[in-house]
């Protein structure tokens, strides 16, 4: 008998398990995140966080920023580090959000709020505007689409969507790849919108 929920496909990508992350650039270089044990949960690697952030620029200061479907925060914590004003996090999970606000506290992370909400619902009751939207929904729930359409409401002129999925996505109407790479089961793509 297997171990994987009824009706339900195994994650693309499989937990890291119990451990930790460390946040690889800014004013909390090498601080480290913890990453609970929890079915699905996978957290940015360091790899593609370079990556990710060699395009965005090393600094975002001035930048709004909302980290969707948080998981460890790597990618909120990441870009608070960097200097980005306000830095909003959205996890479901009480394990995590308490994760979350166990690290906030002790970086005295003071530019991050934290929300314990289903992402997806949170996204479409804010009437917030963000110049970066991290996307990394649970690979296994199929959320990719719905949860572009509910960023792309959220995009201030200029701003970006990040999404991690476990195959290509087609962007948004008016949006495009404007970088995009693999790591192992992950693809990751930065969508901007289009230029007429």
């Amino acid at each position: 008998m297997s171990g994987k929920p009824p009706g339900r496909p195994w994650p693309a990508a499989a937990s890291r398990g119990p451990g930790e992350v460390r946040i690889i650039g800014g004013q909390w270089k090498r601080s480290k995140l913890p990453v609970p044990d929890v079915p699905g949960l996978r957290p940015t690697s360091d790899r593609v966080r370079e990556t990710l952030f060699n395009w965005l620029g090393q600094t975002l200061t001035g930048w709004r920023v909302l980290d969707a479907f948080a998981g460890s925060g790597a990618l909120g914590f990441e870009a608070a580090s960097r200097g980005a004003d306000a830095v909003v996090m959205v996890e479901r999970e009480a394990e995590l959000v308490d994760g979350l606000r166990a690290s906030q506290r002790r970086l005295q992370a003071m530019a991050i709020t934290i929300h314990r909400a289903n992402a997806l619902n949170w996204m479409t009751a804010c009437a917030d505007r963000f110049d970066l939207i991290f996307l990394d929904p649970p690979f296994a729930d199929d959320l990719f689409d719905r949860a572009l359409a509910a960023a792309v409401a959220l995009l201030a002129e200029g701003g970006l969507i990040y999404i991690e999925s476990p195959g290509e996505v087609v962007p948004p109407a008016g949006f495009s790849a404007w970088r995009q790479g693999r790591a192992g089961a992950v693809h990751y793509q930065l969508l901007q919108r289009g230029h007429d």
